[in-house]
């Protein structure tokens, strides 16, 4: 596939993360066809392309029904917890998440998720270690849906300095699970961007319909505790500590 015009649309209908409407779109209506699985990952994640009039792209398709049963979080629902983690960025207005939608597959109902190109040159470890103001934002965002599995890995850089993050399937617990690779900002002051994007989050639960949109794919719990953990980075505003009585890091890391 040829490389979009400034991650956008492409003049051979070739969709990136740029257009963020038309992606949605493609994603929504179009015609998944697999072309192979990402053996690496935990749960069935396939790799596929998607057209629909004219346009576009690749992307992962992780249907539910590959899903691996967890202890700590209910069957069936690591699809409807990335569509909800998508929402969540699309809110706070840092486009952390990929396009991401719910729909039917090949094999079944299940997430489907704009694939991204990563820089090939970019040092991953590094950026994880690192101040990148992108990466920063993304612990922010992290703490706010509860991630228990923020590894290296996940980090998506592309060229032009943006970086996404990817598997989100494990967020949103109601309990404190924020498991991570970015605790470098503990216990600092937010920025005054983090702190604009968390008032413009909270503000749509409110009145923007957004707790009705989490409530069709998350509980009722996980909900009002996605809200509290708004209100209390909000009222102390620093990033959060790990948590006393869960491991604070992923394994493996990367």
């Amino acid at each position: 596939m040829s490389q979009p015009s400034r991650y956008g649309v492409g003049g051979d209908g070739s969709v990136g993360p740029a257009d963020v409407e038309t992606a949605v779109r493609l994603l929504q209506h179009g015609e998944i066809t697999v072309e192979g699985r990402l053996v690496a990952a935990t749960n069935a994640t396939l790799y596929c392309s998607i057209e629909f009039e004219g346009l576009r792209a690749n992307c992962v398709y992780k249907p539910i029904s590959g899903e691996r049963p967890l202890w700590d979080f209910p069957d069936g629902t690591l699809a409807g917890r990335e569509v909800a983690a998508y929402v969540i960025s699309e809110q706070m207005g840092w486009r952390i998440v990929p396009p991401t939608v719910h729909r039917d597959g090949p094999f079944g109902p299940g997430m489907v998720q704009l694939w991204i190109d990563q820089d090939g040159d970019a040092d991953v470890l590094a950026l994880s270690r690192g101040d990148d103001p992108a990466v920063r934002r993304m612990a922010v965002f992290d703490a706010v849906v509860n991630n228990a599995d923020r590894k290296v890995g996940h980090l998506l850089p592309i060229a032009s300095g943006h970086v996404y993050g990817c598997d989100h399937g494990v967020c949103f617990s109601d309990e404190y699970k924020l498991r991570t690779v970015l605790w470098q900002w503990r216990g600092k002051d937010l920025t005054g961007e983090a702190v604009e994007a968390l008032q413009r989050l909270r503000h749509a639960f409110d009145r923007d319909g957004l707790t009705a949109r989490l409530r069709a794919l998350l509980s009722e719990p996980e909900v009002e505790a996605t809200i509290g953990r708004v209100d209390l980075m909000l009222k102390h505003r620093i990033h959060p500590y790990p948590p006393e009585d869960w491991p604070a890091i992923p394994w493996p890391p990367v």
